[in-house]
């Protein structure tokens, strides 16, 4: 049987933690519908237009992108009315869009970014007849992918040392971006779910002691299991519940 581990919200967390972002925080910790919020704020026609707006914006969206994204079809705003929520956004997450600016400075004037992990990121820039051109999406994107990915290692591992200790027969399958598959027998499926979001909960812990820096977010997941991807069936809150 199956089980699926997927790290909720993990882009958005990460890139809160980096950027240092207070709404964010507050967001975060009161437990808020950021996604429905920002559909209100940003005068977008659907949660899910504004949670898929938000991350894309993260890494560098811009107001044409938007304005002819097949995926945005049924919005059909002009650029003008998404530069708009693009502001909107940038003057709610002031510690978001400073952090923005400031990576992206760093790398014109120095070629790198430097990580609080110490991972160091080079890029290159390309000849443009206004002068050097930077990759923005890529700057802003790999802070957040990498970050993740390291944090989606260690509840990899924790979840592993666990199971190895226990001697169980779950099969560690692949980590796909956020999530972690494992393949095992099925009396074991629920109880590697358990193991799995709780490696996933210890992980900032973790996470801070690895690399001498505070990441003071809680991190949770979503748990499935099934026979295959398309029966799979979620049991996080019988996990939360049975503990």
């Amino acid at each position: 049987m199956l089980v699926d581990a997927d790290v909720k919200a993990l882009e958005w967390f990460v890139g809160t933690w980096l950027a240092q972002d207070e709404l964010a925080y507050e967001e975060i910790f009161q437990g808020k519908d950021q996604h429905t919020d920002n559909q209100i704020k940003f005068n977008l026609p659907d949660r899910g237009i504004a949670k898929i707006f938000v991350f894309r914006l993260m890494y560098g969206g811009s107001a044409y992108a938007y304005a002819n994204d097949p995926d945005f079809e049924s919005v059909k705003w002009s650029e003008n009315k998404w530069q708009e929520a693009i502001d909107a956004f940038y003057a709610k997450y002031k510690g978001l869009a400073a952090w923005h600016t400031s990576i992206y400075k760093e790398v014109v004037e120095t070629g790198q970014l430097r990580m609080p992990t110490g991972r160091v990121f080079t890029f290159e820039s390309k000849p443009s007849r206004f002068g050097p051109k930077w990759p923005r999406t890529e700057i802003l994107n790999y802070p957040v992918q990498g970050t993740g990915a390291d944090l989606v290692a260690i509840a990899r591992i924790l979840a592993f040392q666990r199971v190895k200790k226990e001697k169980l027969k779950t099969l560690f399958v692949s980590t796909v971006h956020d999530s972690i598959v494992c393949d095992c027998p099925t009396e074991e499926a629920k109880y590697v779910g358990q193991i799995l979001l709780e490696s996933i909960q210890a992980t900032p812990k973790r996470f801070s002691e690895l690399f001498d820096v505070n990441f003071d977010l809680p991190l949770t997941g979503e748990i499935k299991i099934g026979y295959n991807h398309k029966q799979m069936e979620d049991i996080t809150k019988e996990i939360q519940i049975a503990n």
